[in-house]
């Protein structure tokens, strides 16, 4: 498995501290720059990269060193120097360079390295030990395997988060129409950007099952093989693929929850557009108060703003910008947003979660409230709310969780019209729904239950075949 080791620094790394870092693995290595600067790389001798060092991260968000690395990553206070490095696939050389060079990078600027472990490959590659290296799989320094069709990650980290390598890696296989199938062992989770950007089979989350065997997938359990240039499902039946035994394990209710919410608005593009006022009123609405920080890729290392983030997609502009946001270590709670300029205006999609712990209830009866914020100021489109029985911490495991539940649907001021303004406000529902915003031009919010019963789903597809329906 590849080894990804981190420095946490106190002071910022600059260039001396990183050619001294680079340079402990002896006179034989060269250090180039890649990624138009982005990335310095350590070379052996016939140029092919050993060790991929990101820039230095500066992260000022509070717990993000615990949230993606674990325990494991000790008491990190912020703000803090995040530097990266990716040693090459298999090459034993690469991942003691890769620890000598965070080992030394952490003594000359303060600070730590994770995993601890590093320490020990560290004094390893100090004492001379390792192999010849191997081409690289691809220019992307986070992709370990690359065929015709599928680009290979392999992660071993407690949580796969969506680094700035493993989203370079993910539009680098999108613009070359290939699949990517990020790799861990059985105790990684996923983080919520991770997961949501693996749609569209046959990209996956492959898992290795040390236990059983082989390799199954992180979301629905189908045992995989390797076969044509990527991992697919095995086939015992026809129309039937096998589950494996360790996704189906330990799938009890512990009593936390996860609070969803996935909306879009629709708003006017005019010059005066403040950005990411929907995500904080929702943030807001359920926590009592904004993000704690945002960022275009994981770990989140910028202080929440609106003007920031407007600024930065005005800079993108014609292109979409994405981002995720965060909340404080003590409410965990993460988001994806997705700003796009369409025919219809600006539009913002976002995807938040929060999560509880068995004693925490989540606010249920603000969602109302919520709802007719959304219409009235942000121009809501479409709301769905939907509760779960999963982690507080909003990570993913390999193994089977029981499915959402919706709780609520809320329909915008101009889909109603679309829709009908009576036939919107009559439905086939048990509860009436509540009416948003101005009565001549309102939206409308729909209750579907507490989240604790799976028959809501009835209730919801009877709800959209209902509006679907000519008005």
């Amino acid at each position: 498995m590849t080894k990804d080791v981190i420095a946490l620094t106190e002071r910022m790394p600059d260039v001396w501290s990183l050619v001294a870092g680079l340079s402990a693995g002896g006179p034989d290595l060269d250090v180039r720059s890649a990624g138009e600067g982005a990335v310095i790389q350590l070379c052996d001798e016939a140029g092919r990269p050993l060790v991929s060092v990101e820039a230095p991260l500066l992260v000022r968000v509070a717990g993000e060193a615990a949230r993606l690395l674990g325990p494991e990553a000790g008491d990190t206070g912020v703000p803090v120097w995040w530097t990266e490095a990716r040693a090459a696939t298999g090459v034993e050389r690469a991942e003691l360079l890769a620890a000598s060079f965070a080992w030394r990078l952490a003594r000359l600027c303060g600070g730590s390295v994770w995993p601890p472990a590093a320490a020990a490959d560290a004094e390893a590659a100090r004492s001379g030990a390792g192999a010849a290296s191997v081409a690289p799989a691809a220019a992307q320094p986070a992709v370990d395997v690359l065929t015709e069709r599928t680009a290979v990650v392999l992660q071993d980290r407690p949580v796969v988060a969506m680094t700035a390598w493993l989203s370079d890696a993910i539009r680098a296989a999108a613009a070359s129409d290939r699949a990517v199938q990020i790799v861990t062992p059985a105790t990684s989770r996923l983080s919520l950007p991770t997961r949501l950007s693996l749609t569209g089979l046959p990209s996956r989350w492959v898992v290795r099952d040390d236990e059983g065997g082989g390799y199954y997938d992180g979301l629905s359990g189908a045992l995989l093989r390797w076969y044509d240039g990527g991992f697919t499902p095995v086939e015992a039946e026809p129309e039937r693929t096998p589950v494996a035994r360790a996704f189906l394990e330990g799938a009890e209710d512990t009593g936390e929850r996860q609070l969803a919410l996935s909306f879009r608005t629709v708003q006017p593009a005019e010059e005066r557009l403040v950005l990411g006022g929907p995500l904080e009123a929702a943030w807001t609405a359920v926590t009592g108060g904004p993000p704690e920080g945002w960022s275009t890729a994981e770990p989140v290392n910028l202080p929440w703003s609106c003007e920031a983030l407007t600024a930065l997609a005005r800079d993108r502009a014609p292109e979409s910008t994405w981002v995720v946001a965060v909340g404080r270590a003590d409410r965990p709670a993460i988001a994806t947003l997705r700003v796009a300029r369409t025919a219809r205006g600006v539009e913002q999609d976002v995807t938040l979660a929060f999560g509880y712990g068995p004693g925490e209830k989540p606010p249920l009866d603000a969602l109302p409230d919520l709802a007719a914020t959304l219409v009235t100021e942000h121009r809501l489109q479409s709301l769905l709310v939907q509760l779960r029985a999963a982690r507080r911490d909003l990570s993913l495991p390999a193994r089977v969780e029981p499915p959402a539940v919706p709780v609520g649907f809320a329909l915008g001021a101009d889909e109603t019209q679309d829709v009908g303004l009576t036939f919107a406000r009559r439905t086939p529902l048990p509860a009436r729904p509540v009416p948003l915003g101005p009565v001549a031009r309102p939206g409308f919010y729909y209750p579907l239950g507490d989240g604790s019963s799976p028959s809501s789903w009835a209730l919801f597809e009877q709800l959209m075949r209902h509006l679907r329906q000519p008005g």
